[in-house]
This record gives structure tokens, C-alpha cells and sequence, in this order.
């Protein structure tokens, strides 16, 4: 191996065997009257790389599983370097299994199975706008930022007038229209007196 195997910042150390396992998704159409069968492609699978060594000595196994189980209890998407994955796209895994063992034959040794699957990092958020012309936006806030600046400027002249309730000035003038047309229901019988009814 020219690159040590690197998962994350850790490198892994003793490692005795490294597989890498590549398929890809097909769908079998089978046609009428036709020998054989056409197949559709759904693009690869996830890439799987298979890693398996040995450690001696307690110290070491210690720190082994302190680092490695730190990782694989994160779950999280990690970079992964090794001679093995030239002329792939890999860049992310996740540890999908971890097996370890010890055997009373040799009370010393630790050995070590794990399967990393290829994670790809998730695309960027959507943009919340749509498309939409921020330019819009931005003529928005300046006419916000103008009507604000304008009330600031009224209320630095003096107090605004309160022009919530416009009507009680017309109050007092409907109420003098309506005493002077209580004079006119009068003025309207006397005249129906002197010229009578209409025919």
C-alpha cells in the first residue's frame, strides 16, 4: 500500500486485507417472442469497502476501539483515503458494520472486521426564493427604509395630529342641519294648508 488507509483523520492501523465490492442496479425487461432480455440501468450502487486486521496488546486494542467506535457511533460521513479507491469518486463513507473479536487462542490479539459504505455529501438547500429577483427585495427595503425616514422627519417637526377618528367635527354640523330641517316639516304643512292638496 503507497497511501495508508486514512478514515477521517485516523489512521487505521494493522490492517491485514482490503476489499473493495462495486455493483450496479439493473431492471430486467423481458420482451414477447424475443430470446433474452433488455436491461435497464439505475446507475451503481453505493461503494463498499471491506477492512479487516489484527492488534496485539491491551493499550492498543484500547485506543483501536476508543477511536473507531467514537466514529462509528457518530454515524456521520467521514473522508476515506486508500490506494484502493483510485479511479473511483469516493470521497465520503459511512461505517456501516464493525465486528471484533478475541479468541482465548491467542489471549493477546484482537481482530477486526469493518464495512464502510460510500456516503456522497448531501446537495446545497434548495433557494428558499425560487428565483425570484431579489432585486425586487431590495426596492422593498428602500421604501420601507423611506417611509420610516419620512415619519421620523414628521414627528422631529412637532406632534402628529391624531386623524383616527375624523368625525366628530361633522357631528356638530349635521346636528345644525338637522335642527334647521325640523323647521322645514313645518314650513311644509302650511304650505299644504294655503295651496291645498294637489288634484
Amino acid at each position: 500500500m503507497n497511501v495508508k488507509p486514512v478514515l477521517g483523520d485516523w489512521e487505521i492501523p494493522r490492517i491485514e486485507a482490503l476489499d473493495a465490492l462495486e455493483n450496479r442496479r439493473f431492471v430486467e425487461l423481458t420482451v414477447p417472442g424475443r430470446a433474452g432480455s433488455l436491461y435497464q440501468d439505475l446507475n451503481r450502487r453505493p461503494l463498499r469497502v471491506a477492512l479487516s486486521g489484527s492488534l496485539y496488546g491491551d493499550e492498543t486494542r484500547n485506543e483501536f476501539l476508543t477511536s473507531l467506535r467514537e466514529k462509528f457511533h457518530a454515524g456521520e460521513p467521514v473522508t476515506f483515503v486508500a490506494d484502493i479507491l483510485t479511479a473511483t469518486e469516493v470521497q465520503y463513507v459511512v461505517i456501516e458494520t464493525l465486528e471484533v473479536a478475541e479468541t482465548g487462542i491467542r489471549p493477546d490479539q484482537m481482530t477486526y472486521r469493518m464495512i464502510l459504505r460510500e456516503s456522497p455529501p448531501p446537495p446545497p438547500p434548495p433557494d428558499p426564493l425560487g428565483g425570484i429577483d431579489t432585486g425586487l427585495l431590495d426596492g422593498a427595503g428602500d421604501l420601507l427604509d423611506s417611509v420610516t425616514g419620512a415619519l421620523d422627519a414628521l414627528e422631529m417637526l412637532g406632534s402628529i395630529p391624531n386623524i383616527e377618528d375624523p368625525t366628530p367635527p361633522l357631528r356638530d354640523t349635521l346636528t345644525g342641519v338637522a335642527s334647521a330641517l325640523e323647521g322645514l316639516s313645518g314650513l311644509a304643512g302650511s304650505l299644504t294648508d294655503l295651496f291645498g292638496e294637489g288634484d
